[in-house]
């Protein structure tokens, strides 16, 4: 059946190294859109930080963002779904959590919080392990973190648990998994999501499908890292791109070239504009 949807996870799959959308990407995507394909991007990125070429990109009306915790409707203005964590597994995780020494994100009504000590550091000492521009740029600091996810203990998108020492990362997952009600992903090499009990990309994707009327055999999803799997799996069409993990690539049907070698665009060509 024909390809109706396009679903795009963002970091290291549809943006480039320099997290910009390529002008080879934009042309294939825009083709799509003028045949009257979907483009729906898949992000685990809040919506208070998509680029702004993204939200400028006129063939994007849906974003699924924090991992399918929210859909929102670019043209409309609003978000018309949301997925959040359970209170009682925020009050579970906090207690988990609040005893160790990792740093902390969460994402609430799109907005993106990180512990406030964390946030000064980065913003003293231009270091960090994730990108310091990205980091002062979309997150607001916040003291008393816990107390913070508590307060809004009905409203978490999701958390974020990150790892200078990435050697914890396994250990930690393993303990993660413990908490009632969540599911437990991971979008880059030094970090492990904690979102609510069915929330995912393959969830939001799902909802989208049925707003839009377009079956699975009808969609295309493309991705790099563990978090983009179901999302993949709940696409007719699997798409990882060259970089992709290899156990992302292991479910695809198929590999593109990587991400700054516009592989979204190689894929889109095979599978949308017939030019093989």
């Amino acid at each position: 059946m024909a390809i109706k949807l396009i679903a795009l996870d963002l970091d290291g799959t549809t943006l480039n190294k320099e997290g910009k959308l390529s002008e080879g990407n934009r042309r294939a995507l825009q083709a799509a859109a003028d045949r009257g394909v979907n483009i729906v991007i898949a992000t685990g990125r809040p919506f208070c930080a998509l680029p702004q070429e993204i939200l400028e990109f006129d063939p994007v009306r849906y974003v699924l963002t924090s991992n399918g915790a929210r859909i929102t409707d670019l043209h409309e203005g609003r978000a018309f779904y949301e997925n959040c964590i359970a209170p009682h597994a925020v009050e579970a995780a906090v207690e988990m959590l609040e005893p160790l020494h990792y740093v902390l994100e969460t994402f609430v009504d799109g907005a993106a919080y990180i512990e406030g000590w964390f946030y000064r550091q980065v913003e003293e000492t231009r270091k960090c392990f994730r990108g310091v521009d990205y980091i002062l740029n979309t997150r607001h600091p916040m003291d008393d973190f816990y107390q913070f996810m508590l307060d809004h203990k009905d409203k978490l998108e999701n958390i974020n648990v990150n790892f200078e020492d990435i050697s914890e990362k396994p250990a930690m997952k393993i303990r993660l998994e413990t908490l009632p009600d969540v599911t437990i992903t991971s979008s880059f090499d030094h970090n492990l999501e904690i979102g609510g009990a069915t929330t995912s990309k393959a969830e939001a994707l799902r909802q989208m499908g049925n707003l839009l009327g377009i079956e699975r055999s009808e969609m295309l999803a493309a991705g790099d890292s563990p978090n983009d799997m179901a999302m993949m799996k709940a696409a007719g069409v699997a798409v990882a791109v060259g970089n992709a993990k290899p156990e992302v690539k292991e479910i695809a049907d198929f590999i593109a070239p990587d991400h700054d070698k516009d592989g979204v665009a190689a894929a889109v060509e095979k599978y949308v504009l017939n030019q093989e």
